[in-house]
């Protein structure tokens, strides 16, 4: 015991000695490629939403990353995804460079491919369709919500990251891709070519309608397919339009709308609201955050809003705030359910790294992610084709045109 004791108490006085002299343990130089695994975990290790790690430990998960051999900048990006899939999480994702620049293009309003939003189902890990880009050459193929991509050029898809999957399905314009497909429904499984094209993003489309049974009745049909940058803009100039050409109500139309930059979902909310709340975000620490419209809405006009299963992100964050503020109903079929909120951050080697940062929570502190959002009036979506949409035929639409026209609704907001 005396001998232990003394052992303890001089370690102290041998550090001090150490110190005073100048000398400190040797650092281990990184790599390059190490360094960029580093930076990669201290971005996770700072902002990722779940404090566990799915159960991990983040710092062993490091370290045994760090001695994987890395001689080339490919594999620094197998090791990072590797450290990345331990948070089975699909939406926190490497982006290498020529991918990171391509999503930065396809915000900015325009990528050249075939058209379709994609995600990794949570409970079969199969690659299923979002929704088509509306007019992209996925949509004019008839690709549909809910479709499993199976292979993608005869190559399987079943391992593949989803971005793996974009890059393959990007391309040169006039290119070719197959993608086979199994129907949503349960339908056979198909062989689709698609032809790559570039694809001018206009996420709005809208026009005047002059309701059969009520001639006095002129509604603004709006077609929003996505949340790019240009969005907020082209929504305002199109409630203006309308406006002026004399529309008394509105259907906005979210279907097959796989979401986009969150501020333009925000932007896009307050044209719609008045002091109200949009969105809730909950971070890792549980600290509540809020985005909230001021008193900048364009109209007050009445409003129904279709969304469906290929309805998702930030098209759930619009739906959800337009209907807990009782500015419009929902109708049609329930939306995708993704709750999720990601942050890009720039790496050091021009590649970037999405990372899940905060869930979100409708103003009545709905969490959608995986329930998604129930609309007031479930209608389920007939066999239509694809100029169909937004027609007498399109039951949904047509449904919601019965709503802002039947109690004179639309005489009453007036």
């Amino acid at each position: 015991m005396q001998k232990r004791a003394f052992w303890f108490a001089l370690v102290p006085v041998m550090l001090m000695v150490f110190g005073w002299l100048g000398w400190t343990p040797p650092a281990l130089a990184l790599t390059e490629e190490q360094r960029l695994v580093s930076e990669v975990w201290r971005v996770v290790n700072r902002a990722y939403i779940d404090e566990t790690f799915n159960g991990e430990n983040w710092w062993k998960v490091r370290q045994k990353a760090l001695r994987e051999p890395m001689s080339t900048r490919e594999d620094a990006y197998d090791t990072i995804e590797e450290m990345l899939a331990k948070l089975d999480d699909p939406f926190t994702r490497l982006l290498r460079p020529d991918r990171y620049r391509n999503l930065q293009v396809n915000t900015a309003g325009e990528l050249t491919g075939v058209g379709l939003q994609i995600a990794i189902d949570a409970d079969t890990k199969q690659l299923k369709a979002i929704a088509p880009i509306a007019g992209a050459p996925a949509d004019l193929a008839g690709i549909q919500p809910g479709d499993v991509i199976l292979a993608i050029d005869g190559a399987s898809t079943e391992s593949l990251t989803l971005d793996e999957a974009a890059g393959r399905m990007r391309g040169p314009v006039g290119t070719e891709v197959t993608l086979q497909v199994k129907r949503f429904d349960g339908g056979a499984i198909e062989d689709i070519v698609l032809v790559r094209d570039r694809i001018a993003l206009h996420p709005v489309t809208a026009d005047l309608r002059t309701v059969e049974n009520s001639p006095n009745t002129q509604i603004g049909y709006i077609r929003l397919t996505q949340f790019s940058a240009n969005a907020a803009e082209e929504m305002a100039e199109a409630i203006e339009s309308l406006e002026n050409e004399g529309a008394d109500a509105f259907v906005l139309d979210l279907r097959n709308n796989p979401g986009g930059l969150l501020q333009a979902g925000i932007e896009v909310a307050r044209l719609w609201l008045n002091d109200s709340t949009i969105v809730y975000t909950v971070n890792r620490q549980s600290i509540l955050g809020s985005f909230d419209a001021g008193h900048e809405a364009l109209t007050d006009a009445p409003l129904v809003v279709l969304v469906n299963p290929g309805t998702a992100s930030a098209s759930e964050i619009l739906a959800g705030a337009l209907q807990d503020n009782g500015r419009a109903k929902l109708v049609g079929e329930r939306t995708f359910g993704k709750g999720l909120i990601q942050s890009l951050f720039d790496l050091s080697d021009d590649s970037g790294l999405a990372v899940t940062v905060a869930k979100y929570e409708t103003p009545n502190h709905k969490d959608i992610n995986k329930l998604g959002i129930t609309p007031d009036f479930v209608v389920k979506q007939n066999p239509i084709q694809r100029d169909e949409v937004g027609t007498e035929i399109d039951r949904p639409y047509q449904t919601a045109v019965e709503l802002l026209t039947e109690s004179g609704v639309v005489a009453k907001a007036g």
